[in-house]
């Protein structure tokens, strides 16, 4: 029998995972989100923090956009579970740990994460590695996308019921992909039952982020294409809420950063806020 094969994951999904936990080391309290989970699951070389790419003044504003987004889409999932809302669907899950943390709705709803297989198999490695297990509501859905495989029909071999209403995210994915793959990835969304909520993060065009912010996005653009994974697409946000409508949904809305913002780092001590650069798509079905 061949050896299942585990690809660590990429830089991107371990810098987010180690932002996150830093954010709750070297912020203020009280932390908009605290993930320590991440950081068992990496287990960086010693002497991590020190790297130019954690330093914890330099890189505050892309530490709390990401911070913000993921404490959003976990409200929104748990305001959706008071409602009877029980699957959550992330595209793209990466090294998301929601399952292991968020015990407190475990019980009411299902988490299915899609990924790379080789990487989901390193992440169910180290889950278990770490004592974590695999909880009975965590659905690991392995697609192999290079390989022309569907994730809408791996999700549904894996027990994801498509006649109920699900919250979906695709988080830090979007500027990867073409604008066709987006729509395609868009169109089946829309397809989720009545009910159904859909948050998908996009980059700005450098022109409508904030000029302070504007060498921060040329750097992580650089950074990308170096590392083999290239910006492809970015989003004014009218252009993302036309394509989301032409995809098929009619109600859409956009969430800036700035909003993000506003509604999580208002009044902090330490003057922690989001850097511009990335906002949200919130669509409904």
């Amino acid at each position: 029998m061949a050896t299942e094969r585990l690809d660590p994951p990429d830089n991107t999904a371990v810098r987010v995972a180690l932002w996150r936990a830093l954010h709750a080391e070297v912020d203020a309290a009280p932390p908009v989100l605290v993930d320590e989970v991440g950081l068992k699951l990496v287990d960086p070389e010693p002497g991590w923090r020190d790297r130019g790419d954690m330093h914890p003044q330099g890189t505050a504003g892309f530490r709390a956009s990401i911070v913000a987004r993921a404490r959003f889409i976990e409200d929104l999932v748990t305001e959706q579970a008071e409602l009877g809302v029980d699957q959550y669907l992330l595209l793209g899950a990466g090294l998301d740990t929601f399952a292991e943390r968020r015990t407190d709705i475990g019980s009411r709803v299902t988490v299915f994460e899609v990924e790379r297989p080789g990487t989901q198999a390193w992440k169910r490695h180290r889950l278990i590695e770490l004592g974590y297990g695999v909880a009975e509501r965590l659905r690991l859905v392995p697609v192999d996308f290079e390989a022309g495989e569907s994730w809408w029909d791996k999700l549904s071999a894996n027990g994801f019921d498509t006649t109920r209403p699900a919250v979906a995210a695709s988080a830090g994915v979007s500027m990867y992909l073409t604008r066709e793959t987006t729509a395609a990835t868009l169109r089946q969304l829309a397809g989720l039952a009545p009910g159904s909520t859909v948050v998908m993060t996009f980059l700005l065009p450098a022109e409508l982020v904030d000029e302070p912010d504007r060498a921060g996005l040329e750097m992580s653009q650089r950074g990308a294409a170096a590392a083999g994974t290239p910006f492809l697409s970015f989003y004014a946000p009218e252009d993302m809420l036309d394509l989301a409508r032409a995809c098929g949904f009619a109600e859409v809305a956009h969430v800036s950063g700035k909003a993000l913002g506003d509604r999580y780092f208002t009044g902090r001590s330490d003057g922690l806020y989001p850097s511009s650069g990335e906002d949200l798509l919130v669509a409904r079905t």
